[in-house]
């Protein structure tokens, strides 16, 4: 009978270690899947998502301000508005300084392309001599007729202001939608991590919700607010050179600068070829117009070695790979506003990621997993009983 028992206790632990297998697999494989449908979920419903998600980070860059504002007894309410109206007075101060101006060189770039066209005539036919010396050398070696170099057509970009206004209603209602995200975001902020902390059943589930809280609140507000700053002076500091060597429209070249910083590695790429573009259509000695580019470069050289590494420590450093995985993938997602969101939220996502823990998912395949620890001890603690009564 005492055997008869010992086997049914192990059918029924085999069982519930298949059943839970199982659910364990199922779970899995609806995860996989979420996980796949998601970028084209997020893709499809950007009208929606994307500001949402915009103005989710923005709040939670926010909230240090509006904590210390709280902290001065001032009404939540009152302080998420004000808050607001700072983000919003920075926010339309940057785009004062740089939209008005650029709408006016997209203007008038149609008419500055012959200028473009001289500046690079001695580039051009540098190319063309080279491009006509590989061409024979490759004719006396080898047979048959070289390709030739086919030529696209390049169409001169049309008008933003038409764009714009084709838009603007769409655009108006997903930035009252971020503005309102942000604002009761922020009035609800204390009452929110307040209950989400006393919901926990246990002194310790309460404090690592709150640890977990605290740290993507920190981790983002002082990423984004570094970032900011640094961002800022170099733009400054383009701005300057710019007006000193006498380029028009400095300080919306420096805004361009300091907002293409934010996606990293791409961005001062970005604004390299755009400030080379616009130093062609200004001046008329080819090696004075890449001038405001090797200015950037330069500026860039220094902020990316030394400033940021020296601000920012090592407490922000995230590998190289996941930023450039993030870049690609939420700027596939939702464009350039993407891969501005990109870097904050990867540091969101693992800051979360490091508070909650990875799963097991090789050590699960390949029944080695956490869901196997259980029985494993079960049984040790009955080969132990097992040795010790007998």
């Amino acid at each position: 009978m005492a055997n008869r028992t010992k086997v049914t206790v192990g059918e029924q632990q085999e069982i519930n270690r298949r059943r839970d297998r199982l659910l364990a697999s199922i779970a899995l494989t609806a995860g996989i899947g979420l996980i796949i449908a998601l970028p084209f979920a997020l893709r499809a419903g950007a009208e929606f998502f994307l500001p949402l998600t915009a103005a989710l980070v923005i709040a939670i860059a926010l909230v240090p301000l509006l904590e210390w504002m709280e902290r001065r007894r001032l009404p939540s309410g009152l302080a998420a508005l004000l808050a607001l109206i700072g983000f919003l007075l920075v926010a339309n101060t940057a785009l004062v300084l740089i939209v008005v101006p650029a709408t006016d060189w997209f203007r008038i770039l149609p008419e500055r392309l012959p200028q473009i066209q001289a500046n690079l005539a001695p580039l051009i036919d540098f190319y063309a001599n080279l491009q006509r010396f590989v061409d024979e050398t490759v004719r006396m070696l080898a047979t048959g007729p070289v390709a030739a170099a086919q030529t696209a057509a390049v169409d001169t970009p049309r008008s933003l202001l038409q764009f714009a206004a084709a838009s603007a209603p769409s655009a108006i209602v997903q930035m009252v939608f971020a503005l309102l995200i942000i604002y009761f975001f922020l009035a609800g902020w204390t009452r929110l991590r307040r209950r989400t902390i006393n919901s926990r059943d246990s002194f310790d589930g309460a404090l690592a919700v709150a640890r977990v809280i605290q740290n993507v609140v920190d981790a983002t507000s002082a990423y984004v607010i570094t970032i900011a700053t640094i961002n800022l002076g170099l733009g400054l500091a383009i701005a300057v050179s710019l007006w000193l060597i006498g380029m028009p429209s400095p300080w919306m070249w420096g805004g361009i600068v300091a907002l293409l910083n934010f996606i990293p590695y791409f961005g001062p790429m970005l604004a390299a070829v755009l400030l080379g573009l616009g130093g062609l259509m200004v001046f008329d000695d080819i090696w004075v117009a890449l001038l405001p580019a090797a200015l950037q470069v330069g500026f860039h050289m220094v902020e990316a070695n030394v400033v940021t590494p020296t601000v920012l420590g090592r407490r922000l450093t995230m590998n190289p790979l996941l930023i450039l995985v993030s870049l690609a993938f939420w700027g596939w997602v939702w464009g350039t506003p993407g891969a501005l969101l990109g870097v904050p939220l990867l540091i969101i996502i693992q800051t979360v990621v490091q508070a909650a823990g990875t799963p097991d998912i090789a050590g699960f395949l390949f029944e080695q997993g956490t869901l196997t620890v259980a029985p494993r001890k079960e049984n040790d603690e009955n080969a132990k009983t097992a040795e010790t009564d007998g």
